[in-house]
């Protein structure tokens, strides 16, 4: 159990979050949050979309290093191919990553699934999400560094 200043901190920003309905996980000192804003079922397959959010705190740098990303993963029997002009079916699991950019991410899910090529009905807003974070870092007297690649 973190605690301290930095567990005060992972606490306020956990219970900031818990309306998205994500799930925490800390290993070393990294915080993720993921949670699952779209799914998708078709006969017997099934597409999840889901943002994650990585954190770590530099005590001795009062920092919080962010980053987030998208998670499209599917299961199910799909497509798997042309063979000899005709199309065989099978079982595959297929995921992608993308990371937000510096610039982060605004708007819904319904725009940012466009990356995905998906229609997905589900309206998630990033920077909610990260402002949320960003005030009670800085409330805590703590600078918040929002970075492209993922914190480690």
């Amino acid at each position: 159990m973190i605690g301290g200043k930095i567990g005060t901190l992972i606490g306020e920003i956990q219970n900031a979050l818990a309306i998205y309905r994500g799930e925490w996980k800390e290993k070393k000192g990294l915080w993720t949050f993921s949670a699952v804003v779209a799914e998708r079922k078709v006969f017997l397959a099934r597409k999840k979309l889901t943002y994650s959010a990585n954190i770590r705190i530099d005590d001795t740098a009062k920092t919080l290093r962010f980053s987030e990303m998208l998670t499209e993963s599917g299961s199910g029997f799909s497509s798997v191919g042309d063979i000899d002009g005709g199309f065989s079916t099978g079982f595959g699991v297929k995921t992608e990553t993308y990371n937000t950019f510096k610039s982060a991410r605004q708007g819904s899910i319904e725009e940012q699934s466009h990356l995905f090529g998906k229609d997905y009905s589900y309206t998630f807003n990033y920077s909610e999400v990260r402002e949320r974070v960003r005030v009670l870092v800085e409330k805590s007297g703590f600078s918040f560094d929002y970075q492209v690649l993922p914190v480690k």
